[in-house]
């Protein structure tokens, strides 16, 4: 990717952009967007999120992300802007989605949403996304891919109506043509994939489609009542998946039957969900500040994540922006990641340093400067004794954020790179980070692998099992699926212990 050519088309077109800040419990948006636009759309977001609850009857006591581990959403402005950002050259991305720690982004473009109900709308893709996110933070257990991606197209496909509420259960329009025009998948290999398509070469285009097909028709059909409970809970027992699917769905024939029939219905079961039903917080949107618009387009980058080539390239316009406003603690913040990214970490000391000095609650300037004193004690730049400075360091980070899973994680590492074993208060603090972000598929397996260290078993292959089984399989699948065979080989191996 030509970065720098694509920082500054992207800078030309945003250079008296209009950037807002959207705020709610669970998102946080930047866009160059009318105000009602974006707080209509926020708005949606969290009622989508609240229908998953409140349908799921899990709204009572959830967990609120904290601010830095909410999703942030970046609006810019067009299809080609996505696939630029996300180095790719296919014409159907209409978005993309990286689920990290306290860092966790989906980019999409214009608030225009599609012009057919039967295209992949940048807004489906986010719901999609946001339901496998939400479903991580829900639950530790593993489900077969069918219905991870059953359960995310039936949600991705909610309504918003005009006389509020949200509906669920109305088609996945986006579907249509590959269930109509796709070889059809057979059920029973569809309802026994676990880690993928794999070589699979026929009847796979219609894997999401299927999966959406068979997930709406457990959850409305009356013949069916209690089925899904039932497979879950089969499921939950260790069950395989095509016996849990036998145990609770019986003969897998006639359900195939059953699921052609319900594929030719005309209409569809629906539910709406009144906004009686779905209390949702506070929307709030702000300008940004002249430097802080500024600094978006390079700030957006480097979250999104760049090479060190890129990093340089991106570097002058930081300074150049930083420069015109040397009092903006955020532009400071950003300065500092740029520097960091580019390797300058005395520089991006500096810049932290500064920004904290205008605006002690920096949460960004806190950890960028952890990161860069981290980095200067690992390459020997700093004696070994400064690992204590460094932990001080992300210890402020904490206080400033407590929920924050970053400084958790950073705190727990600097016993590893300096030699020592992690105390218990660190490894307490990285299944905290854990919990806090379930999605993170590192910081996961750096759980289990502690858990296997400690000899945690049981806790290991329960870490493992979302990882091994990921609905989008990533660079520690394999290994999480191998790791996880040889830990159930060795529980199976061994007298199960009392728990403490």
């Amino acid at each position: 990717m030509a970065i720098g050519s694509l920082a500054f088309s992207i800078l030309a077109s945003s250079a008296h952009a209009d950037w807002r800040e959207t705020s709610s419990d669970h998102f946080v948006i930047y866009a160059d967007e009318d105000e009602k636009d974006l707080r209509r759309f926020a708005e949606r977001l969290e009622r989508f999120h609240a229908a998953m609850a409140y349908r799921l009857r899990m709204a009572e006591g959830e967990l609120k992300p904290s601010p830095s581990n909410r999703v942030t959403i970046y609006v810019v402005s067009s299809r080609s802007k996505v696939r630029k950002l996300a180095d790719s050259t296919s014409r159907s991305l209409a978005g993309f989605y990286l689920p990290r720690a306290g860092a966790t982004v989906a980019v999409i473009p214009k608030l225009d949403r599609r012009s057919s109900a039967y295209e992949l709308s940048s807004e489906t893709i986010l719901f999609h996304e946001y339901a496998h996110h939400f479903m991580a933070s829900l639950t530790a257990r593993v489900f077969p891919r069918w219905f991870m991606e059953g359960f995310a197209e039936f949600f991705a496909a909610a309504k918003f109506p005009p006389e509020g509420g949200v509906g669920l259960g109305q088609p996945a329009f986006h579907r249509a043509y590959e269930l109509a025009y796709g070889r059809a998948l057979p059920l029973r290999r569809m309802l026994e994939f676990d880690g993928g398509l794999g070589g699979a070469k026929s009847g796979t285009e219609t894997f999401y489609g299927r999966s959406w097909l068979l997930f709406h028709y457990l959850m409305f059909a009356t013949e069916r009542s209690g089925q899904l409970q039932d497979y879950q809970a089969l499921l939950a027992k260790g069950r395989p998946a095509l016996e849990a699917a036998t145990g609770a769905f019986g003969d897998l024939d006639q359900l195939e039957k059953d699921l052609e029939h319900y594929q030719r219905s005309t209409a569809f079961k629906y539910m709406l969900i009144p906004d009686s039903a779905l209390g949702i917080g506070p929307v709030s949107v702000r300008a940004l500040r002249p430097g802080e618009a500024d600094m978006m387009p390079t700030r957006m980058q480097s979250r999104l994540g760049v090479t060190p080539e890129e990093a340089l390239e991106l570097l002058p316009e930081a300074h150049r922006i930083a420069g015109l406003h040397p009092d903006d603690s955020m532009v400071l913040a950003a300065l500092a990641e740029a520097e960091f990214d580019a390797g300058n970490d005395d520089a991006a000391i500096a810049a932290s340093d500064r920004a904290i000095a205008i605006n002690p609650g920096e949460i960004d300037a806190h950890i960028q400067k952890g990161y860069a004193l981290y980095r200067k004690v690992k390459n020997g730049d700093l004696p070994k004794e400064s690992w204590k400075e460094v932990r001080s360091q992300f210890v402020r980070a904490n206080r400033i954020e407590n929920d924050h899973p970053i400084p958790l994680i950073r705190f727990y590492l600097c016993f590893l790179e300096q030699g020592e074993a992690p105390t218990k208060v660190s490894v307490q603090g990285l299944e905290w980070a854990m919990i806090l972000a379930p999605f993170d598929a590192g910081l996961r397996w750096m759980v289990a692998q502690q858990m296997i260290f400690e000899d945690r078993l049981e806790d290991a292959a329960r870490t493992l099992g979302p990882l091994a089984y990921s609905p989008h399989p990533g660079e520690h699948t394999d290994k999480a699926l191998q790791l996880l065979k040889d830990v159930e080989a060795r529980i199976q191996g061994e007298p199960k212990r009392e728990s403490d």
